[in-house]
């Protein structure tokens, strides 16, 4: 077995993208706990202004603001959506707020960037897809994997040939339990392990469409149950079939004994694996076979989330394109209620809330 650094790697991990005369002016909702990873941190790289964030009470965005640079606290969600220096929103909140304030960040015309999954369930996600069209924005999902060189050159792979036709498709993710009063666990907030770690699963297969014929379907879903909490999946596996005949599996489970992020293709000609294809950041081996033999590639270790930014940015100041849009987000809620489905569970159901500040809720909704 070899190990390399493709030149390919080395040159995403040392290029300087070039920063738009103007940086992009983006407001936050709500100071979770990823938005450090995913909006903090991309920000100082990218050059892009954190101009304000609402937390639930101010004190908490205040502490927010003060700690990662962030230019204003402001009271509410609401108070951000509607600044007018805000360009574009950050959207870290609870799933079953995604909907929501991205619909509410689009009426504002701004342009949006959703932590996954997109919202509570496919008929909410339609509803955001519809608004995003009709005001011209742009709005996407968050699967920032999909931009680092890693998962990159997977594809590269297959659309070279160099893997032959595609045979198979793996994708696990899996993490250990994150506690008992974790939010993932709330059915009213649209929790369960599909909706927080099986849509990365279910999207890495689904973006392999273009050699596996057209979108794939699902055969056949099963799932586990959280004890104490019904209704919200505890470990979910799907299996799917392309239209060329090419099978997938996409496993996920939020209580496991281990942590693992793992992208296996299998051609005709060869197989190759992403060791931990959501967190490159933390490995960014690409492990190749072939009747050459096997060998390594690494694709760098700079933030997928940085490279996301980046993306976001030049879409919305050089109008250019993404690999996914805002339908893609509706494809992929609609896969998820499917395997909810046919696992025997039923869809997240969608929360109504008012548009004031702190986003009283009401009763949920089953799609």
């Amino acid at each position: 077995m070899t190990t390399t650094t493709t030149a390919q790697a080395a040159g995403h991990e040392s290029a300087q993208p070039q920063t738009p005369s103007e940086p992009l002016r983006v407001g936050v909702l709500g100071a979770a706990r990823i938005a450090e990873l995913a909006i903090v941190k991309p920000a100082r790289a990218t050059g892009t202004r954190l101009v304000a964030i609402a937390a639930r009470d101010q004190a908490r965005a205040t502490a927010f603001a003060t700690e990662h640079g962030v230019e204003q606290a402001l009271a509410s969600y609401a108070d951000v959506v509607a600044l007018p220096d805000v360009e574009a929103v950050y959207n870290p909140l609870p799933n079953a707020l995604h909907g929501t304030w991205n619909l509410a960040a689009i009426d504002a015309g701004k342009h949006v960037l959703s932590e996954k999954p997109f919202a509570a369930n496919a008929e909410e996600a339609e509803e955001v897809a519809a608004a995003a069209h009709s005001r011209g924005v742009i709005v996407v999902e968050g699967f920032h994997y999909l931009y680092h060189p890693v998962n990159r050159r997977l594809h590269d792979l297959l659309a070279s040939g160099d893997l032959g036709e595609l045979v198979h498709v793996e994708t696990t993710l899996e993490i250990q339990n994150p506690g008992p009063r974790d939010p993932r666990w709330s059915l009213s907030l649209a929790g369960g392990a599909t909706m927080d770690l099986g849509c990365y699963s279910l999207h890495a297969q689904r973006v392999l469409a273009p050699w596996g014929g057209g979108e794939p379907e699902l055969v056949a879903a099963r799932a586990g149950e959280r004890p104490g909490e019904p209704g919200v999946d505890e470990w979910l596996e799907a299996r799917l079939r392309f239209p060329s005949g090419a099978t997938g599996v996409a496993r996920c489970h939020m209580a496991s004994d281990r942590r693992q992020m793992t992208y296996r293709v299998i051609g005709s000609r060869g197989e190759a694996s992403v060791v931990n294809f959501v967190e490159p950041h933390l490995d960014d081996r690409l492990i190749v076979q072939t009747s050459a033999g096997q060998y390594v590639e690494h694709h760098g270790t700079r933030s997928s989330y940085t490279y996301q930014l980046e993306a976001f940015v030049r879409a919305v100041r050089e109008a250019t394109s993404m690999p996914i849009d805002v339908d893609d987000a509706v494809s992929n809620m609609r896969l998820i209620d499917a395997c909810y489905v046919a696992a025997g569970l039923r869809p997240r159901p969608r929360m109504h809330t008012t548009s004031e500040p702190g986003a009283t809720a009401t009763k949920p909704r089953q799609p």
